[in-house]
């Protein structure tokens, strides 16, 4: 009980700090004069902080160092609780959603997966646009990471969160001898990036307004727009240029940018067998995309194609999700190999979701290595990635988590076919809500938004991404009995 207790006065602070998080839409409702949305924000301000003052003044006596278990709890808690206070200001105000659909538009945002349920983007008043891109620019390097580098001011630990929350198998990897200044050195290469992509955006044409807001969900690999056209809206080759650019470094693993910036050394990209990786696939499948649908005749020349194809590719396959044409024309295949690509493009450690390219290459590795030892069944195989070993509890680890993603996909995926829904729209939207990407196919596709759902399948679709943006065993290791056991 005492630890529990303790869990709630640690959520009471995350409560509390994000409440600071509503000073941008108020800033902006200020700025452009909204003054219907300024009071809704100021009141949801009061409310988030009112709840997180109130949770730390009640549990304050039980403060005390968290256990490595008790992350998990707390993550799970703290998505689910600020998720519910950032879906306040879109009922109270613009666009007035439902409670089922405020809470979906919450949880997209701040996992990252850029779904919509909103239509009339265009005339939302500023403070809301930028509330639901700032919801992906915090979800995307994970409040709880953030509040690891304040926290340990109030007296908690902060690894314990690190670990539950940081995405990927590599987690005791640390870049400075702290935690804490691990977290502070990962935002600030995580701000200093999403503050150039505003400005090459600005540069390259995009109204300063759009710049930022379509900076934060560049970087967060989210997908909210200001314009119901999307990207699309711009027409513009250059915006879309800089948008892949900064995409395909959102996917890379922050650790690397890091390692790169600090010591100015562009090699540390070379040496990333993930970042090698993701090169090599997305080159190959716009290559082959961009023949297949030239070969249709879709578009009046090839250039017009290998643009379209390569933006609309490496926006899926990162988990960004903006779009520029409706591909859900392209043949199929298209399509089914963008969400495939979307499984294990992003790398660890970076703000993207989906199985993750390092997870798919210790598979194939493995793979390999059980071939070999078929034919030599005496050798000693060590499985290694950039010539180091990987142990065989990672390796366990990644075939567990395999299995429990495919498992939790085809569970999610009959729940909405029993609500009657198509098999195309059903898979694809499992699989892009819970890889954080966000568009699907069907009646999901890129062309349309999530506004036709049922409330059950508005529900199955926000659990979807809360599983993948927590990447599950978070969140079901709570329901072990060994859990619970003292």
């Amino acid at each position: 009980m005492r630890s529990n207790l303790a869990i709630v006065n640690v959520l009471g602070a995350l409560v509390a700090l994000f409440s600071a998080w509503f000073l941008l839409p108020i800033a902006t409702a200020l700025i452009y004069g909204e003054t219907a949305e300024l009071q809704v924000f100021l009141q949801c301000a009061g409310v988030a902080v009112a709840t997180g003052v109130i949770l730390l003044l009640a549990t304050r006596r039980f403060r005390t160092e968290l256990r490595p278990r008790d992350g998990y709890l707390l993550v799970s808690l703290g998505w689910n609780v600020i998720t519910l206070l950032a879906a306040l200001p879109l009922m109270l105000g613009e666009p007035q959603l439902s409670f089922t659909d405020a809470v979906f538009e919450s949880m997209s945002g701040l996992s990252t997966t850029g779904s919509t349920i909103i239509t009339g983007l265009d005339a939302l008043p500023h403070s809301v646009n930028l509330w639901r891109c700032a919801l992906h620019w915090l979800g995307g390097m994970g409040i709880i990471v953030l509040a690891v580098a304040i926290l340990p001011l109030l007296g908690v630990g902060g690894m314990q969160m690190y670990r539950a929350e940081t995405p990927g198998p590599v987690k005791d990897a640390k870049l400075t001898p702290r935690i804490t200044e691990t977290a502070k050195a990962l935002w600030l290469v995580y701000a200093g990036l999403s503050l150039a992509c505003m400005l090459a955006l600005w540069a390259a044409g995009m109204p300063l307004f759009d710049a930022i807001c379509h900076a934060f969900s560049a970087m967060s690999l989210g997908g909210f727009s200001t314009h119901d056209a999307s990207i699309g809206y711009f027409h513009s080759a250059q915006i879309e240029f800089v948008l892949m650019l900064f995409m395909l470094g959102a996917a890379v693993n922050f650790a690397t940018h890091f390692t790169a910036f600090r010591r100015l050394d562009m090699g540390a990209y070379r040496r990333d067998p993930e970042a090698r990786w993701v090169l090599v696939w997305l080159g190959f499948s716009v290559l082959l995309l961009t023949g297949m649908i030239y070969a249709q005749g879709l578009y009046a020349t090839f250039g017009e194609t290998l643009r379209h194809v390569a933006f609309s590719t490496v926006s899926m396959a990162t988990t960004a999700g903006f779009v520029t044409v409706d591909f859900s024309r392209w043949p199929i295949f298209a399509g089914a190999l963008m969400l495939f690509l979307s499984c294990v493009i992003p790398c660890t450690g970076s703000t993207g979701g989906g199985i993750k390219m390092f997870r798919s290459l210790i598979m194939i590795k493995q793979f390999r290595r059980e071939m070999f030892v078929l034919v030599h069944p005496a050798a000693v195989a060590p499985l290694k990635i950039a010539g180091n070993v990987v142990s065989n509890r990672v390796v366990n680890s990644v075939l567990a988590f395999i299995f429990v993603y495919f498992t939790t996909v085809i569970v999610l995926t009959f729940a909405l076919l029993a609500t009657g829904m198509d098999l195309i729209s059903a898979f694809s939207g499992t699989i892009a809500s819970i890889n954080s990407t966000g568009p699907g196919l069907g009646q999901i596709g890129p062309a349309t938004t999530y506004a036709s759902l049922s409330d059950t399948q508005t529900w199955i679709y926000t659990l979807a991404m809360f599983l993948g943006r927590i990447e599950l065993f978070t969140f079901l290791i709570l329901f072990t009995p060994s859990y619970w056991r003292k």
